[in-house]
Order: C-alpha cells, then sequence, then structure tokens
C-alpha cells in the first residue's frame, strides 16, 4: 500500500498564480479557471472553507487592454492592473456562479495586515465572508502598491500574501498552484540531476541555494517567494504544498493524502537530509 501524507483540512487557503491563469500567447486560460471553480466550489459543499488567493490583476488586464507587453512603469501598471482586478472578479463571478457559490472579492495592502486596527478589521472581514458560505478571493490590491511591481519581497508577491492569510485567519493548509510540479534540489532546467522533493521541513542556506529567480513575463514570483511564504507557514507549525496547477483537481489529490508536489512541514533535520540524499 502506497505510503500517504497525513494532511489536515478544514480551512484552506489555494493560491493560484498568473502562469496558471493566462496562456503564454496572452490570452485567458478558461479551462484552468473553469476547473478551479469546480474544485472549490465542491471543497464548499463538503463543507470546507476555502480562501482563494488569486495574482493575475495585470496580465487579464494585458489581456483585456490587447497588450503583448508588461508595461515598464509603475503608472502604467497600475492602470492595467486596475482595469485587470475588475474583470478577474467578473471571470470569477461567472464561473463559480456555475456552480451556485457565490465569492467577494478582498484587496489588500501591506499596512492592512500591519497595524493593528485594520489587521483586526480584515480578520473580521475574512471571518465573517466564510461564516456567510462566501469564498473570499484575495488579491494585492496593485493598483495602488507598488512592491509588486519593483520586485521587493516584503509583501508584493502573493505567495508570501497567501501565507500571511493563512497565518491570519488560522488556516489548516496552504495549497500553492504554481507552473512548476513543485521543489526541486536544484533547478531542473539548468541541472539533469535535480529531484523534486515530497518534504521539505525547514527553509535554510542549503534550502535556498536549490531556488531561481523570478518567473514569467506576467507573473513576479519564482521559487524564492515560495520558499519565504513555506518559511511563515512552519514557523506557524500549518502545511504548505507546492504543486503544479495546470489541473486544479490536483487539489483532490493533495487533500486525499498522495504524494503530489512538495510538502512543507515542520520537520527541524528534514529538508537537510533529502537534498543530500537526492545529490547522490
Amino acid at each position: 500500500m502506497a505510503e500517504i501524507r497525513q494532511i489536515k483540512a478544514q480551512r484552506i487557503v489555494v493560491k493560484v498564480g498568473t502562469s496558471s491563469l493566462i496562456y503564454p500567447n496572452n490570452q485567458l486560460n478558461l479551462h484552468t479557471i473553469t476547473r478551479l471553480a469546480l474544485v472549490l466550489s465542491d471543497l464548499k459543499n463538503q463543507g470546507k472553507e476555502v480562501v482563494l488567493v488569486s495574482s493575475g490583476a495585470v496580465g487579464v488586464g494585458m489581456n483585456k487592454l490587447g497588450l503583448a507587453q508588461r508595461p515598464t512603469t509603475v503608472p502604467e501598471q497600475q492602470a492595467v492592473a486596475a482595469v485587470g482586478q475588475g474583470e478577474l472578479m467578473a471571470i470569477y463571478g461567472r464561473a463559480f456562479g456555475t456552480y451556485n457559490q457565490t465569492v467577494g472579492q478582498m484587496l489588500l495592502t501591506r499596512d492592512v495586515i500591519a497595524y493593528p486596527q485594520s489587521h483586526s478589521n480584515a480578520l473580521n472581514t475574512f471571518q465573517n465572508l466564510l461564516k456567510m458560505n462566501v469564498i473570499p478571493v484575495v488579491n494585492e490590491n496593485d493598483s495602488v502598491a507598488v512592491e509588486e511591481f519593483n520586485h521587493l519581497t516584503t509583501f508584493g508577491e502573493n505567495d508570501v500574501l497567501a501565507a500571511i492569510i493563512t497565518n491570519l485567519i488560522d488556516a489548516d493548509l496552504l495549497i500553492v498552484l504554481s507552473d512548476i510540479d513543485g521543489f526541486y534540489s536544484a533547478n531542473p532546467l539548468k541541472d539533469k540531476h535535480a529531484h523534486l522533493l515530497d518534504e521539505v521541513g525547514q527553509i535554510n542556506q542549503q534550502v535556498l541555494a536549490a531556488a531561481g529567480g523570478h518567473g514569467t513575463k506576467y507573473g513576479t514570483g519564482g521559487m524564492v517567494t515560495k520558499l519565504k511564504a513555506a518559511k511563515r507557514i512552519i514557523d506557524h507549525q500549518q502545511q504548505m504544498v507546492l504543486a503544479n496547477g495546470r489541473d486544479p483537481q490536483i487539489i483532490y489529490r493533495i487533500l486525499a493524502g498522495e504524494k503530489v508536489g512538495t510538502l512543507f512541514e515542520a520537520q527541524p533535520t528534514n529538508s537537510v537530509q533529502q537534498l543530500a540524499s537526492n545529490d547522490q
């Protein structure tokens, strides 16, 4: 009998990256969006609480405006994001509405989390949306925040935002859906000996050294930001799974405990052992 993971998941945060929502030709990936809505709505029908952290405001805005290249100046990027945020929610509203599921938008900036009163207000909003059986759809407010556009990692990456939300609402599990299969011992595009790691138990220098840089032209995140997110999760004794979001139905396999993607969970020596063993 195949070994399975022990996944605790009643309150779940799912983060989906821009590369999962937008094809390389700058068109919307309606297949992924539709399946994501189906899976998350089905989880709600099972009685689970779900929060969706979605990138894609700039990518969807580019698609809406017919732009082939991401703008280079902050004001242009913020204007495109303003178009994309509304369009993205309209897309999600239609997709989730097919399954009689209501979604609600939450746009956050770093100061909302940093200041005690707004921190409390954000938590109250999340709690009440979940109580109302609404799926919160969260994104950084790209039309006013500049951290993401300058590629700083203090809050501007949605991988880190998803981890902060997981901490904030005391969720059991964060699932990060990306265009990669998980975390490797080295960059698989450059190192033929790179191996996918089943589990990582701590984020140390050896693990960071295996990470690469930024991602696609639509998104801003890379493996480093996913490890920053994972460190927050591990430090809070929570679980995070990084997996390929090509087919969102992989979420079912993750919740069933199948060994897909990489599980990040506090196990003090695990990551060192796995990297060492895979390099042999």
